[in-house]
């Protein structure tokens, strides 16, 4: 197993804390394997195995309960006086309202919980009405590039990058050796699982042809300004017609089940963030692969790679938009703003030229960063290039 450190590491500084624990994702990101670390842990801890009450929502023999009330009952059945109990819900959105008991539980002073969701709804609705202030979340991605390098080793790097874009970072492929033809299988399993799941049955959606159609635009499209309008067209114009607010709800349900993600723009000038205007990227760029059918378009892919190291570092991130210009990505954190491009490589003088221009428009004293595979280090009038491995290895920093 990959020690998923980022993620542990945030469960044990809330460990024993009065919040519930939410760790959300795409199905098949670590989740679940993420708690067995978690409770390996505390046994080896000094916490006894009577503590722990672990129910996992897609085993038939844990879905055993009708309501939740029957769930509430159950654990409280189960609870040790005078010592902490440890109650792991994994995939908890499953039983319906099982936020009543999650919260009845939460009140009991000697009760420390954990859940996992594959689905944002979780997050909204009810449960943000009877949990609001009262749990921490913490966001999911498949393995990172240094994770996979854990693994596999620290050596060659060039080339294991791209066949870590090529197959993905789901943790199960790393038993499957390589193997291409069982890593295009176990990635059809977990797309047509997350579809049929997450997508399909919670959003009710009845033609599939058109979700697909929609999918493979998107991951067709990583990076690129998307409207549902443009993809409404373009189902039109391959004889899939289909109205902008079905194509809206399609979207929503794809972004519910962490599949894609969307990002909008924000107005540097203006300060202002704007309607209009989104780029969607993919969660895993095996998947994109399984779906279209090969590693193409070398530079979306590198983007879409920085995007899911930007949202795993916690950034807030938008497009950047400077009158004209167009910034990759405008990200936000605590200590203010960075600016950064993404360029497969810029050793072309003209493309070198087209990246900075947007950068050294921005008048404000704020980073600014071009990242490229480009083995090169420079700074231009303030603008640091950076290689894109030495960021997702942790050698340089933002």
């Amino acid at each position: 197993m990959i020690e998923r450190k980022e993620y542990m590491n945030f469960l044990l500084k809330l460990k024993d804390k009065h919040i519930i624990k939410v760790v959300t994702g795409i199905r098949r990101c670590g989740k679940s394997t993420l708690f067995e670390l978690y409770k390996d842990y505390l046994l080896k801890n000094g916490v006894k195995k009577e503590q722990i009450i672990s129910l996992n929502f897609e085993n038939p023999n844990d879905m055993k309960f009708n309501d939740w009330k029957e769930l509430f009952v159950s654990i409280e059945s189960r609870l040790l006086e005078n010592k902490m109990n440890y109650i792991f819900l994994d995939e908890v959105q499953i039983l319906k309202n099982f936020e009543k008991a999650v919260d009845g539980l939460y009140i009991k002073e000697n009760v420390d919980i954990y859940i996992t969701g594959s689905n944002s709804y979780m997050l909204s609705g009810e449960l943000a009405t009877y949990l609001t202030g009262r749990y921490m979340q913490i966001h999911m991605l498949p393995l990172s590039f240094l994770e996979y390098l854990e693994y596999y080793g620290l050596d060659n790097e060039e080339r294991k990058y791209h066949t870590y874009i090529k197959n993905g970072g789901f943790p199960y492929l790393l038993n499957l050796d390589n193997d291409e033809e069982l890593i295009r299988n176990y990635l059809d399993g977990v797309y047509h699982t997350v579809l049929l799941k997450d997508v399909v049955s919670r959003n009710n959606i009845k033609d599939t042809m058109i979700l697909d159609s929609i999918i493979k635009f998107l991951f067709d499209n990583i990076g690129q300004l998307v409207s549902t309008n443009k993809i409404a067209n373009t189902l039109a114009s391959n004889h899939r017609k289909c109205s902008v607010n079905t194509v809206e709800s399609y979207l929503n349900a794809l972004i519910e089940s962490y599949i894609i993600y969307k990002i909008s723009r924000y107005d540097i000038k203006g300060k202002e963030y704007l309607k209009t205007g989104d780029k969607y990227y993919v969660c895993d760029l095996g998947l994109r692969n399984y779906l279209l059918g090969s590693v193409k378009d070398l530079g979306s892919i590198l983007e879409n790679i920085i995007f899911l190291e930007l949202k795993r570092r916690n950034y807030d991130i938008y497009i950047g938009k400077y009158e004209d210009s167009e910034v990759d990505f405008v990200v936000k954190k605590n200590d203010g703003l960075k600016y950064i491009q993404v360029s497969l490589s810029v050793r072309d003088e003209k493309t070198l030229e087209g990246e900075l221009t947007p950068l050294k428009e921005i008048h404000d004293n704020y980073p600014k960063y071009i990242i490229t595979l480009d083995y090169d280090s420079a700074d231009y009038e303030g603008i640091r290039q950076i290689n894109a491995i030495d960021l997702l290895m942790g050698r340089v920093d933002l």
